[in-house]
């Protein structure tokens, strides 16, 4: 199974399914401070399933932001680093991360109930 070749033509669209994955941000986001075996990344994201994590892995290795090194020792370590070209996806990570916890304060402004303290209504009145 090629990965590379199902990627869309449209650059948005393209980097939208290269990140699109429940756990591929997470494992960036951890990445982007070192390398860290299969066992560390499931300790930092506990809801994700062994299975599903090393199908994440390997999509992201696919594409070139993941690289995997295997050590020759016995039992196999296996060390996961973000490559340069998944490094520099760390300051769209940042920025998904800020717009994201503004997006919750918005809504959660709205879900209070109080339509008058959401800053769009302040904006209006």
């Amino acid at each position: 199974m090629r990965i590379l070749k199902e990627l869309p033509l449209v650059p948005a669209e393209r980097a939208l399914k290269v990140l699109g994955g429940r756990w591929k941000v997470y494992v960036l986001y951890f990445l982007f401070d070192g390398p860290m075996r299969l066992s560390e990344l499931r300790r930092q994201i506990p809801d994700v399933s062994q299975k599903v994590l090393v199908q994440q892995l390997r999509e992201m290795e696919e594409h070139g932001i993941v690289h995997r090194e295997v050590f020759a020792e016995v039992p196999p370590r296996v060390v996961y680093t973000a490559t340069k070209l998944g490094l520099s996806l760390r300051p769209i990570v940042s920025a998904l991360c800020a717009w994201g916890r503004r997006h919750a304060a918005e809504l959660d402004v709205l879900d209070d109930g109080s339509p008058a303290a959401s800053p769009r209504a302040r904006k209006r009145a």
